[in-house]
This record gives structure tokens, sequence and C-alpha cells, in this order.
């Protein structure tokens, strides 16, 4: 990775605890690198009214991950970049009165083909996707929106893929059918040719008084009948039987996913979001994040997020636009085709 990227990406301060995290991310260099020889992605950014959402649309711009295209208050994004001392003036800028508007208009320029990718800046997420789920103005397909965390630890010899932490407050079976298949379509795009996805619950049996580890059964029938594919799934799982074979040979689990597992499902919202953040905030761990099952790649991460997070989620929503075809597509529009 060239010095001045990695000057660019450079460590940031642990906002809970008061120390640096580690500047080294290994597959989040590996991602970067993948964009290289990809065009950049005409972005819309929705509301980057913030210094740290100015930043990094300016860094993912001058790496060549997006062309972004402003979408928000005017002159609260021009202050945010004056006081981010970020130059945003190559950037096209398309103002709204609030961000209601901004997010209603991030959605019409995907529709309208102008843009092939949604970056959300300093708006609350339910905001947001309230435009991409409107039921005639939105970006709806015939699968459930999810979010994916890409976490990366020292303490875990692989990237692990963490779901939904951020959209899907109760799933329903079905639901988390659309949740596991949007995070095994994901981690294929990353390269995990055939992920291990372990269903979460607090234990590793069944049993009629968790439902969750009732969906966990089904989901892993579901999967032996094609209804979900591309992933070895096993569950009900335990966190600690899913990611240590020495909590998993304790228990006696004969399975391929249990110690080993690419992909976390959580029971629900609640679970899956405080497993990243402790991960994140107490683990050090490295955390990238956005959002499948639209018809385009939607980049969100937390308010809180480094600039760092926000640039490599910026190039996992690149890869996964090249993978659905929507590069080639905005390429071909530019041309004339």
């Amino acid at each position: 990775m060239p010095v001045a990227t990695q000057a660019r990406l450079g460590a940031s301060p642990n906002p809970l605890l008061g120390r640096p995290i580690e500047a080294r991310w290994p597959f989040g260099d590996v991602l970067l690198s993948r964009c290289n020889a990809l065009a950049p992605a005409r972005t819309a950014v929705v509301h980057p009214c913030d210094e740290t959402s100015v930043q990094a649309v300016s860094h993912a711009a001058a790496l060549g991950l997006i062309a972004p295209i402003l979408v928000g208050p005017g002159h609260k994004i021009l202050a945010a970049a004056e006081r981010a001392g970020v130059d945003v003036s190559d950037f096209p800028l398309i103002s709204t009165p609030h961000s209601h508007a901004a997010a209603d208009r991030g959605v019409a320029l995907v529709r309208a083909g102008e843009a092939s990718l949604i970056m959300k800046g300093s708006l609350h997420t339910d905001e947001l996707m309230h435009a991409v789920l409107a039921q005639d103005l939105g970006l709806r397909t015939g699968r459930r929106v999810s979010h994916v965390y890409l976490m990366e630890t020292e303490d875990y010899p692989k990237p692990l893929l963490i779901t939904d932490g951020a959209i899907n407050i109760s799933p329903t079976l079905e639901d988390k059918r659309d949740i596991a298949q949007n995070a095994i379509d994901l981690a294929r795009v990353i390269g995990i040719t055939q992920p291990r996805l372990a269903i979460l619950s607090a234990v590793e049996t069944v049993s009629a008084r968790l439902p969750s580890t009732i969906d966990a059964a089904a989901l892993c029938k579901m999967a032996d009948r094609g209804q979900i594919t591309g992933a070895v799934l096993d569950g009900p799982l335990a966190f600690d039987n899913a990611i240590s074979p020495a909590a998993a040979a304790d228990k006696g689990l004969v399975s391929p996913v249990a110690g080993a597992a690419d992909i976390l499902l959580a029971p629900d919202l609640m679970a899956g979001n405080i497993l990243a953040k402790q991960l994140s905030f107490l683990g050090g761990a490295h955390a990238a994040g956005m959002v499948l099952g639209a018809r385009v790649p939607i980049i969100l991460t937390s308010r809180a997020d480094s600039e760092r997070a926000r640039v490599v989620s910026c190039a996992l929503a690149v890869l996964v636009a090249e993978n659905q075809g929507l590069l080639a597509a905005q390429a071909e529009a530019d041309h004339g085709g």
C-alpha cells in the first residue's frame, strides 16, 4: 500500500478508551488494493454535514474509490468542509433544505441512473432508510435489506462478518433467510468462497423456550433444501462455540462451522449491534459497514465511526457494485451506450 495512502488512513483515537487504535488493518488494505483497477463509483453522499463525513468523502475520492455527489444543505456541507480543511469545490453539490430532502434526492439520483452507490453522511440511519424503503420511490428489491459489519481483530485469524446490527430490529424467520443470504453474497464477493455461517443464540441446543434456537434449526434445514445457498450453516451456536475451537471442543461439537465461523448471524438487532460495538471499543477491532438487498449498495456506518472505517466501507461497497454489474452500467451510460 502506498505510503501516502497509509498516512491518509492513519491511526484514529478510540473515543471510549482514549487510546490509539492500531493503524494496521490488513484486510482493509486488501480491499483497497482490489479497487485500484476499478473506475470510481458515482456516489450520492447524503447529508455530509460534519467534519468526519467530508474528510472520508475527500479521501475516498482521492483514492479513486468514489466520484461523490454531495447532497444536503449546501451551507452546512461547505461549513463542515471548511472546519475540516477539505476542498470540496470539485465535487457536484446538490443543495437541499434538510436531511429528509437530502435522503429523498440521493435515492432519486440512483433511480435516475446518476449514482451507483449511496453513502450515509451525518443524518440518522432511519432518515436515510425511510427514503430507501419508500414503497413507490425507493430502492426496494425482492429481498429484504440488511446491514453487515465487516470486522477484523488481531484475536481472530480472519475477517468476520456480523449481521444484522443496524436495520432489522426483530427479524422473522423469513427475514433471517434474506439476512443470511445477503451476508453470504458479500462474503463471496470479498473472496470467501465457502463461507461458514454461525446462527447465534445463548446456547447450542434447540429449546422451545428460546425462539432464536428454533429459528436457527429452521435456517439450517432451509439451507439443506436450497432456500439459502453458497455457504455452510450451523446453529444454534453460542458466541464462544462459534469462534473458539477450544470452546467448541469442550462442548463436544462436531461441525465445520463451530470454532471457525466467517459470518455471525445475530438473533436480533440489539444482539448484533452490541456484539459489533464490543468488538470495536473493547476488542480494538476494525469495522466497516454496508447495507445490502437494495438496488445499489449503501455505505452505512455509525456517526461515531472513524474516517478510516468509512473509507474501507467505500471500498467494500465498490467491490459489491462491481460484482453486481453497476460499474459496467455506469461506464456504458458515460459512453452514451
